[in-house]
């Protein structure tokens, strides 16, 4: 009887979770959006959580504790932002004025016919037409900037989002420990202990992935500043590389998108700044493999600091503060990656990280459900 009673308690859970799924699968694309500016706003409260209650115990004002270090958040942003814009500004204003410039045009001529004499030792490649050369790559910076203008809209979406978030955020931050208390209030007597025990190590675990992730971070803008000024002193001529740096650093929390969001400014601020260089154009990797303008350089700088970002870095600092095996990382990354692409990748390990807490648990209940 029950074992009857257990099979019938079973059907009936596997029932709830399979119309629960299908009842989120149906109104996630209108959720989605909202639930992503929450996690984020949670990430954020506990990375300035810490900073807000130190400062709330000096100035004792909560207020305007969360005021000092949210203006001082998006001054720093806003100053960064700021700098790096006109920096390549400045570039492009320089970049501009050669075009259509003699220099500039048998630069890119002189370019292609050197191209298509290294490719034709080693592949049947079509025949470029040098002469016509000069008017193709202006034709593309044309289109290259018509699509640009076209990302007007998606910036005024992230803008947005980004409004919300720092809203949400500072909401959590004011009611944190509120919120933290009404949580609590729910949990029945009988679990009491075991609800305080699963919220704590909750908290524990995304702030120690947080940790390790922003100390990888800083290691691969670290890695990327030496790799560029390595490639400065052989001389590639690459300005803004504190910039450049911070940017793959910070991207460095995106999995796999770091080295790339670093890799692409360097390799047009290289091109910029190595127009109308002979020494830039005719630069050979130990004297064998062409790399003009040291793009060649650059990607594979950039690649050896992933490779060391993802072999040494990462697994230490990030793999050993979540506490979970690389293979479960590598499958979480794939699922979030699935489901919502960059974000979820994201947001992939401190997920996995919390399941495993809440698994961690349920398996101790299940265990000692006797003494309770």
């Amino acid at each position: 009887m029950n074992d009857d009673k257990n099979y019938i308690q079973l059907i009936y859970r596997l029932i709830v979770i399979v119309i629960s799924f299908g009842f989120l699968t149906i109104i996630w694309p209108y959720i989605s959006s909202v639930i992503t500016m929450l996690i984020f706003a949670f990430l954020f409260t506990t990375i300035l959580l810490p900073l807000v209650d130190k400062l709330e115990s000096k100035i004792n004002s909560r207020g305007i504790s969360i005021v000092i270090v949210t203006i001082s958040l998006i001054t720093t942003f806003v100053v960064f932002l700021k700098s790096f814009a006109s920096g390549m500004l400045s570039q492009a204003r320089d970049f501009s004025k050669q075009i259509g410039t003699k220099g500039y045009d048998d630069n890119l001529n002189s370019l292609a016919t050197k191209l298509e004499s290294y490719l034709n030792k080693y592949i049947n490649f079509p025949e470029i037409d040098s002469s016509n050369f000069v008017s193709r790559i202006n034709i593309m910076v044309g289109e290259i900037i018509q699509n640009l203008m076209s990302l007007a809209g998606a910036i005024g979406g992230f803008v947005f989002t980004t409004i919300m978030v720092l809203i949400f955020t500072i909401i959590l931050l004011s009611n944190y420990h509120g919120f933290k208390k009404s949580i609590v209030q729910f949990i029945p007597n009988k679990y009491f202990e075991m609800g305080l025990r699963v919220i704590f190590n909750i908290e524990r675990q995304v702030s120690k992935y947080l940790q390790g992730q922003l100390l990888a971070a800083s290691s691969v803008a670290l890695m990327s500043f030496i790799g560029l000024s390595i490639l400065n002193f052989m001389g590639a001529n690459l300005t803004l590389v504190v910039f450049i740096a911070i940017i793959a650093g910070l991207a460095n929390l995106i999995p796999l998108v770091g080295p790339f969001a670093g890799m692409l400014p360097a390799i047009l601020v290289a091109i910029m700044n190595n127009i109308g260089s002979d020494i830039a154009i005719n630069h050979q990797i130990i004297n064998t493999i062409p790399s003009p303008f040291y793009i060649l350089d650059i990607i594979i700088m950039f690649l050896i600091v992933q490779q060391i970002d993802n072999n040494i870095v990462t697994p230490i600092l990030v793999g050993e503060s979540v506490g979970i095996h690389p293979l479960i990382v590598m499958i979480s990354l794939l699922i979030g990656g699935t489901l919502i692409g960059p974000i979820g990748m994201l947001l992939a390990v401190p997920a996995a990280g919390i399941l495993k807490v809440i698994g961690v648990e349920i398996m101790f209940l299940r265990r000692n459900a006797h003494l309770l």
